[in-house]
Parts: structure tokens; C-alpha cells; sequence
């Protein structure tokens, strides 16, 4: 049993799960990762984070079956023996993006699984664990849930999406009020206009909106800037707080006149 705190993330080898890695490697934590691509995809990934000091796991699961979000947690047990961080990063875009005039049933189904039910289970499963925990040490153990402005923004064309990150915005919120006897801490962070490959497709739509002062601070995010903050989340540098929602989204969520 290693004796550095542990963290799971979920879709944790690239885009904003990356910049998680790479952040908690850094900063003590040891590591289980979880993605769709195979081990020898990931591998050079993997020794880029045991560069940086941490001892890396990974197995290829999907967060929207129940035998891969079981399977995922015997994994954390057998390879480290304790779960202190849950992060919940795992997500997908919609594979069309449609009009909700227009969307069908089988994108939005499979979109929910993975963005909100999957999420929600393995977070039950997690903190299930984390609590028979508490009685063998009072070390920070925290769930932090990866959202989006998109729980409060909408998108039309992509109202699935928009659905999904609003239920994670309210399972937070669930979560911290169930979780706060046992100590454990619940926050979500709201990432707005991130670099990754997930807005590859949109880069010159939000490059022209941001020229044109969509955002405070005039810039796309990056993975590195979510992976700092969720660290200081995990890290339990922010107490008093569980239940927050902390925006990294450049001020686009500010009313303005």
C-alpha cells in the first residue's frame, strides 16, 4: 500500500484529464487513469508522469458500464490499497452536433451515460469506499467533478451536452450535502473555452469571438490552467469551501451591460 495520497481521473490521458495528470504527478499524488484508447497509446504518457515522481497506473474502461467502473476500482485497490481523490473528468462532445429540433434519442442516451450517469455511479462507488476509509485515517479525501459553463450557457446545437454538464453541476451539489458527515469534500470546477481536442473543431469560431471581447481575460484556457486548480482542490488548500464551483472560464460567465 503506497503511502502517497492517490487520486483516480477519469479520461485522464489527454486534453483537460492530462493537464490534471500532469498537475497531481507533480504535486505527491500517485495515480489511476482511465481512458478508451489502449495501454500502448498511453504508454509514453504514462512515463511522462513516473518522470515526475509518481507511481501511474492505467486501465482502458468506459465510465458508462457498470463492470468497467467496478473493474476500475478493484484496479486503485489491488495496485495502491486506498482512494483519496475522486476526479470526474471522463466526458465525450456530441458525435453530430444537431439542433434540438432535430437531435435524436440514441445520441443524447449515449452522451448521458457518459457524461452524467457514469459519473454519478462511480462517485457512489467511490465515496463508499472512501468512507470505510475514514476509519483507518482522517487524511483529505475530496470528489471534484470536471463541469463545464455549458450547465449554465446554452448551446442549441448541442443541447444534450448542455443537459449533461447541468446534471453534473446538481450531483455536486448532491454529493457535498451527503458526503459532509464523513468529511469528505465535494467541488465542482467549470471549465469554459479550453484548448484540447475537443474544441479543435471550433477553434476559429471562438478565436473570432474572443477578438471580439467574448471573455475577460482574452485568451483560450489550457489543460495546465484546470490541472493547477483542481490540484489545490485536492490538495485540501481551499478549506471551508466543499460544495463550491469554481469558474475557470476567463470571466465568460460574468453579467455584463
Amino acid at each position: 500500500m503506497t503511502t502517497r495520497n492517490v487520486a483516480l481521473i477519469t479520461g485522464g490521458t489527454r486534453g483537460i484529464g492530462a493537464g490534471i495528470a500532469e498537475r497531481l504527478a507533480s504535486d505527491g499524488f500517485d495515480l489511476m487513469l482511465t481512458g478508451r484508447r489502449s495501454e500502448e497509446e498511453v504508454d509514453p504518457f504514462l512515463m511522462s508522469l513516473e518522470q515526475r515522481g509518481a507511481t501511474v497506473r492505467y486501465l482502458r474502461a468506459d465510465v458508462s458500464s457498470r463492470d468497467d467502473r467496478e473493474a476500475l476500482l478493484n484496479a486503485t485497490e489491488e495496485a495502491f490499497g486506498r482512494l483519496d481523490v475522486l476526479v470526474n473528468n471522463a466526458g465525450m462532445a456530441p458525435r453530430r452536433r444537431a439542433d434540438i429540433l432535430e437531435a435524436d434519442e440514441a445520441s443524447f442516451e449515449e452522451l448521458i451515460r457518459t457524461n452524467l450517469q457514469g459519473p454519478y455511479f462511480l462517485t457512489q462507488s467511490a465515496a463508499q469506499w472512501m468512507i470505510r476509509q475514514q476509519a483507518e485515517s482522517r487524511v483529505h479525501r475530496a470528489i471534484i467533478h470536471v463541469g463545464s459553463v455549458s450547465a449554465e450557457v446554452v448551446s442549441v446545437n448541442r443541447g444534450d451536452y448542455c443537459i449533461s454538464k447541468a446534471g453534473i453541476a446538481m450531483a455536486s451539489r448532491l454529493w457535498a450535502v451527503r458526503l459532509a458527515e464523513y468529511g469528505i469534500s465535494v467541488y465542482e470546477v467549470r471549465p469554459g473555452i479550453i484548448a484540447t481536442d475537443m474544441t479543435s473543431a471550433v477553434k476559429e469560431k471562438y478565436d473570432r469571438l474572443i477578438q471580439e471581447g467574448l471573455l475577460l481575460e482574452a485568451r483560450w484556457g489550457t489543460p495546465e490552467d484546470v490541472g493547477r486548480a483542481v490540484s489545490v482542490l485536492a490538495r485540501g488548500e481551499i478549506p471551508y469551501a466543499t460544495g463550491s464551483v469554481l469558474h475557470l472560464d476567463g470571466g465568460l460567465t460574468v453579467p455584463r451591460l
